[in-house]
């Protein structure tokens, strides 16, 4: 027997409903790094406040994601890559971009803001290969090893609030000179949440 060709856009045709709901997750974040880089080059505040609002946005598709799969039972492998993917470019690169756009710009602050998104990575490539030993030992995984990376919505709410309050907000805590190289320590929050990412002795339940 033949085996039947492939249909045009066959992918975006066997997506399901929590799919399309991970993919505004992904969009909305793209779009806030493109608000940000718009601000970046005009300096213009109503591109970074579109920016910050699409990243809440982006959080609610993440959450409205997960639910509507357990109650389509529509879970699958593609999804669960899909998410942690829309994840990283919104609670990762996103939040990163949004630090370079408030000024964190000096040699160090560049190291902490990669830092940051590259631990973003590897703990959602960890929580796939431990969620899927864990849900298969007791049916569910019920806690996150690190904090999970929409934690990084708590950056963003500081970084907002210093970006409405103060007209320099990256040098809000000062900027420490070591030679050649610089840092803000505000860019230090970005290393610290890296961390806590992916530590393996922090667990926190799950809701």
């Amino acid at each position: 027997m033949a085996r039947a060709e492939p249909r045009h856009f066959s992918l975006l045709r066997d997506f399901k409903v929590a799919d399309f709901l991970t993919l505004a997750n992904g969009v909305c974040g793209m779009g806030a790094v493109l608000a940000f880089l718009s601000y970046c080059s005009d300096d213009h505040r109503a591109a970074f406040w579109v920016g910050t609002g699409l990243l809440p946005l982006a959080l609610l598709f993440d959450v409205l994601d997960g639910r509507v799969a357990r109650l389509r039972h529509e879970s699958s492998a593609i999804g669960r890559e899909l998410d942690s993917l829309a994840d990283v470019v919104s609670f990762g690169v996103a939040p990163a971009v949004m630090g370079f756009a408030i000024g964190l710009r000096a040699p160090l602050d560049l190291v902490c803001l990669v830092l940051f998104v590259a631990c973003g990575i590897g703990r959602l490539a960890r929580y796939n290969v431990t969620a899927e030993k864990l849900s298969e030992a007791r049916g569910k995984v019920t806690y996150f090893e690190g904090f999970p990376i929409p934690s990084s919505l708590l950056l963003v709410t500081i970084l907002a609030a210093l970006m409405a309050s103060t007209a320099e907000p990256a040098a809000v805590l000062g900027l420490w000179r070591m030679g050649p190289v610089a840092l803000h320590p505000l860019a230090l929050l970005f290393a610290l949440l890296g961390a806590g990412m992916i530590s393996k002795t922090l667990r926190i339940p799950k809701p």
